[in-house]
């Protein structure tokens, strides 16, 4: 839908400015912005095939005992960080939190009425310390009792997906059973096999992007490098676990990507990523010299982080190009057929 967004809105400025031009005849080559080809040292990498997972991936057990009286996820299901997954019958941690709170409040009138006596002179010391004790003992009971209450609760520790569900509703479950299991979309890294031939240069250098498929062939550069220590013995090539930063990228895990491990450094031939223009299969800039204007077919690499674009073939360092390619095409067109200057 992007795509063909970007076409329509591309085709309806080609027809803009073709009309614009025509009615302006005073429109020249001189009115085009211009950028020359040069030269880079950008980074050499070598590219393979990697696994996406899921850095954590975990299973919520039971911490109380009782009878499951609601499950409000389901598998494939997506949850954020907090939400109820499992709900547990209740009434008899209620009751047991109740219970606590009395035996609290009872202790701590004792501590008071003691303390008020002890500062009077009309009980020993120990009946002091014996009341505050009884009143720390109390107030630990609540705390417990609250937090068996909350078990009862069950909440997802991160934002992910549901993989697996192991209870149903009227169920009984004790502590440490197991209840969802689950990963985390928002910790991801992606799994590669590095050939020995490279290994040292990727450990050397520990540099890498990740390009993202449903992002348009975007990258995203990775925080850190873990490498095995040991080679695979049937294809000879090092595993290296290549972090990405925290976030969601639009990738799963089990999905295939490719991952660009910086070797070394090369010099390349570089233009303006605006300059680039795609008909088809062709791919081409508009060369201008002289104050005329060519269309040259180019064979391009990858994009670059800083906008530009690698060119293989078809282009010489310092040529100038048209960085407005739809411009330059109507300026192109008109000289073709006679109704420029």
């Amino acid at each position: 839908m992007r795509m063909t967004r970007s076409l329509s809105w591309g085709l309806f400025a080609l027809i803009g400015l073709s009309s614009s031009l025509y009615a302006n005849p005073a429109a020249t080559v001189a009115e085009l912005k211009l950028a020359p080809a040069t030269v880079q040292v950008i980074a050499s990498e070598q590219v393979v095939d990697a696994l996406i997972e899921a850095v954590h991936q975990s299973t919520v057990s039971s911490q109380t005992s009782g009878r499951i009286v609601e499950v409000l996820v389901d598998v494939d299901d997506t949850v954020e960080k907090g939400d109820v997954l499992v709900r547990f019958r209740d009434l008899e941690q209620r009751a047991n939190l109740r219970a606590a709170e009395a035996r609290a409040s009872e202790a701590k009138a004792n501590f008071d009425r003691v303390k008020d006596l002890v500062e009077r002179q009309l009980v020993p010391k120990a009946e002091f310390d014996r009341a505050e004790a009884a009143l720390k003992s109390a107030n630990a009971a609540v705390d417990q009792a609250r937090e068996q209450l909350e078990h009862t609760v069950v909440r997802a520790p991160y934002s992910g997906i549901v993989m697996e569900r192991h209870v149903q509703p009227g169920e009984t479950a004790s502590p440490g059973q197991r209840l969802m299991t689950g990963l985390s979309l928002e910790s991801l890294r992606a799994i590669a096999d590095v050939p020995q031939r490279h290994i040292d240069q990727v450990r050397k250098i520990a540099r890498a992007r990740v390009t993202l498929p449903t992002q348009g062939g975007l990258s995203v550069g990775s925080t850190g490098l873990t490498f095995s220590p040991y080679a695979d013995p049937v294809t000879h090539t090092f595993r290296v676990r290549v972090e990405l930063p925290q976030g969601q990228y639009g990738i799963y895990p089990g999905m295939f990507v490719k991952v660009a491990f910086v070797v070394g450094e090369q010099r390349r031939l570089v233009v303006p990523a605006s300059a680039v223009v795609y008909r088809g299969e062709v791919t081409a800039v508009y060369v201008v010299r002289d104050e005329q204007i060519f269309f040259r077919q180019v064979r391009t690499g990858r994009v670059l982080e800083d906008g530009h674009v690698e060119v293989f073939a078809g282009l010489s360092e310092g040529e100038q190009l048209a960085i407005d390619p739809i411009l330059a095409g109507v300026l192109l067109k008109a000289s073709r057929t006679g109704g420029g200057s």
